[in-house]
């Protein structure tokens, strides 16, 4: 017999006031129980605590905050410490920007207060606005605009005879990760960079701006990192190994994820003084932002600016806050659950939305636990410092427990800045199905319906009013059509996942809500405040409280399940799905060589062009584009298909009869199934990747590229790395195959 939700949630709140737990409850009612505990009125006032002033790494309020969690989780009976770690990171000691030709006008500066945001006027310890791991250095040269700085933004510039050598250019955030723009202009040639907020991201091209709307207002600055963190995450002095006393440690000047040209964000309202007195030809199309005049590319003798920014390159101690509860059956198998604390200036959003949702978890645990539940599988909570400069703590806490974490680690579960709005998951494959589940059981807090069924219906709408409109993709809408699984997106970069499922091959998930909220107009700003989040991102935080529940289901699925529950036959469908992506890629980009040819061959380019404003053809390609063979991953990949196809209908037969010693060995079997993923040499020229199937592209940053090391060899054209990754990925993909095989033997023992 089934019940409602509202009617255990009420029996389970009787025995948690009356005393100790009478009997052992069903998944059901423990998650009935769970959810009673979680109260948006508990996430608004730690959110308010934790946001009323600045926590950007090494602040006096970031420490004061690992603190004041560490009493709260030991409060609610959690075993937990604070583990620190020293990394390198540069706090900005002076910024210079200013114009120095056609007019001299200083720019910059810290944000001013805005009017009912009482945490704007909080400003003590924060620092300028500024983006960690530039070069420091003081260069005056003149101003090229490069529209995103992208490299097709560069390969555009270079048809129309611009130069960026010795120049400094001026970007504007979107299209790629911020830490590529500075990247690809130092590998251009550039002098320095700026990155600017263009109104038409995140301005009042998209909505009113704060503090009448949610949106960017002019003097709003997005800061962020700029370490080339697609080479490497973490403290760029200890790659691989945790930044703790003793470790050996690169030089400053041997650390190559540290950049060599200076670098400085802006807001509109001061670019705009810049781009209105650019000369040159107008720029090409699509690189119009929102700003009211013509822009262009500006070049030799236009507008000269002069940039400087001086760092104090220090040791600075991070603090992961880490707690545990041992589980009661199989305390070795860990489930690992993570948000970061620390922001650029009061974090509320990004990341402090997320963080209090977890601690809403974290409590509803407690709670559960004193009246007698324990957890089958250990339950490791951490809420991580310095992600926001490159995923510091998260992967020094992986790279110091990296044994361990290898031995014990079933899943890690991740979270980040969450709003209003729609359900969005990505993340091992073998989880999809999981996930789905939850979706379906936890309720939208504005729309009465479930999660799942919200998200599949945007989706279909989306598809109708915009053919393809919101997850556009055809999966997507076939799944929310026939009422399947939602897809799961692929990870690449950008939150606390990476070391551990790109570096170490524990599967994880990243989820959370987003897109109805306007957390994107103050992204990375002063203004992402108690005051921004509660007014315009997530009033009353219910979608925090959504976000509580389904992270803490997950948990309590992962960790009170006989046997983690995965399905392989998701994960090997996504994996075909992958190389049909990557055979019709290197198909499409041989036939554009072939057309790029004929069409350099007989003057096509110039002739199609506006003789009264020239532009050069593309540049030749340094190779075409040859027939790979993909012979071996084909094979493996039908026999994964296979495989998981034989031991999903074998568990799905008997994994709920099979004896105590049959499941203590699948167990093991299975749970480390995922690190047969890793390739001990990595990906070429960024070892530290070593997962096959998921990575962060080269140069898409925090978006992922799937068979990443032949996918970015074709579209790199490496073709001999190409052949050499399709066999690596083959044997990763047979040895994951073989261990389902041997999974599904031991599911038939008698």
């Amino acid at each position: 017999m089934r019940y409602s939700g509202r009617i255990w949630a009420g029996a389970c709140m009787l025995a948690l006031a009356t005393g100790a737990i009478a009997k052992p409850m069903s998944q059901q009612e423990v998650e009935a129980a769970f959810d009673a505990r979680i109260d948006p009125a508990d996430l608004q006032l730690w959110l308010k605590d934790l946001s009323s002033a600045p926590n950007n790494v090494g602040s006096p309020h970031d420490k004061a905050n690992a603190d004041y969690m560490l009493r709260l989780f030991k409060s609610w009976g959690w075993d937990a410490h604070i583990e620190t770690f020293s990394i390198l990171y540069p706090k900005p000691i002076s910024t210079t920007i200013e114009m120095i030709a056609p007019d001299a006008v200083k720019l910059g500066g810290q944000e001013p207060p805005i009017a009912g945001d009482e945490t704007s006027t909080n400003t003590a310890d924060a620092l300028p606005p500024y983006v960690a791991y530039q070069g420091d250095g003081d260069v005056t040269a003149d101003l090229v605009y490069v529209n995103y700085g992208m490299p097709e933004d560069y390969d555009a510039l270079a048809r129309r005879g611009i130069d960026v050598r010795g120049k400094i250019v001026i970007a504007r955030y979107g299209s790629g990760w911020r830490g590529l723009k500075p990247k690809l202009a130092q590998d251009h040639g550039a002098a320095g960079c700026i990155i600017y907020s263009d109104p038409a991201e995140d301005g009042y091209a998209k909505d009113d701006v704060y503090p009448k709307g949610g949106m960017r207002p002019p003097e709003s600055v997005q800061r962020g990192s700029v370490m080339d963190m697609p080479i490497y995450p973490g403290d760029p002095l200890t790659p691989g190994v945790g930044a703790t006393p003793g470790a050996k440690r690169l030089t400053r000047a041997e650390a190559t994820t540290i950049l060599k040209i200076p670098a400085l964000p802006m807001s509109w309202g001061d670019a705009q003084k810049l781009l209105a007195k650019l000369g040159g030809p107008a720029v090409p199309g699509g690189w119009q932002g929102a700003l009211p005049f013509t822009y262009h590319t500006g070049g030799e003798g236009g507008v000269k600016v002069h940039l400087a920014v001086k760092s104090d390159w220090k040791m600075t101690d991070i603090y992961d806050v880490v707690a545990t509860m041992k589980g009661s059956t199989y305390p070795d198998e860990w489930v690992v659950r993570g948000n970061h604390h620390d922001g650029w200036v009061m974090g509320a959003n990004d990341p402090l939305s997320g963080n209090v949702a977890m601690m809403g978890e974290m409590k509803a645990l407690g709670a559960l636990a004193k009246q007698g539940w324990r957890p089958k599988r250990t339950l490791v909570y951490a809420s991580w410092d310095g992600e926001e400069p490159s995923l510091l703590g998260s992967t020094e806490w992986a790279e110091t427990h990296a044994d361990e974490l290898k031995a014990k680690g079933v899943i890690y579960i991740n979270s980040d800045n969450s709003e209003r709005g729609f359900f969005h998951a990505e993340g091992s494959h073998d989880f999809q199905h999981m996930v789905t589940g939850i979706a379906a059981d936890v309720a939208d807090p504005e729309t009465g319906a479930t999660i799942l069924k919200r998200s599949r219906a945007a989706t279909l709408v989306g598809a109708y009013e915009t053919k393809g409109g919101r997850n556009r993709d055809a999966a997507a809408v076939a799944a929310a059509e026939k009422g399947g699984d939602l897809p799961l997106g692929a990870l690449g970069s950008g939150s606390d996942y990476s070391a551990y499922l790109q570096h170490l091959g524990l599967p994880a998930l990243d989820l959370g809500f987003g897109g109805e909220g306007e957390s994107g107009g103050v992204y990375h700003s002063l203004y992402d405040s108690y005051h921004h989040l509660v007014t315009f991102d997530d009033p009353g935080l219910k979608y925090g409280a959504a976000l509580a529940k389904v992270a803490g289901r997950a948990v309590l699925r992962v960790a009170d399940a006989d046997t983690p529950p995965m399905r392989f036959g998701d994960f090997a469908d996504t994996v075909a799905t992958y190389l049909d992506e990557v055979k019709k890629l290197a198909d499409s980009q041989r036939e554009k060589d072939g057309k790029f040819a004929k069409l350099l061959g007989d003057d096509s380019f110039r002739l199609a062009g506006d003789p009264l404003k020239p532009v050069a053809p593309p540049a030749p390609v340094s190779a075409t584009t040859p027939t790979i063979d993909m012979a071996a991953l084909d094979a493996a990949v039908a026999k994964l298909k296979a495989s998981a196809t034989a031991f999903d209908s074998a568990y799905a037969d008997l994994g709920a009869k099979i004896a105590p010693a049959q499941r203590t060995k699948l167990n093991g079997q299975l749970r480390s199934i995922d690190q047969l993923l890793l390739d001990a040499r990595g990906l070429p020229g960024r070892p530290w990747y070593r997962h096959m199937i998921y990575a962060p592209g080269r140069f898409t940053g925090y978006g992922a590229k799937t068979l990443p090391g032949v996918r970015e060899a074709i579209e790199e054209r490496r073709f001999a790395d190409a052949t050499t990754y399709v066999g690596i990925t083959a044997k990763a993909i047979d040895a994951y195959a073989a261990r389902l095989d041997q999974a599904r033997a031991t599911l038939m023992m008698r």
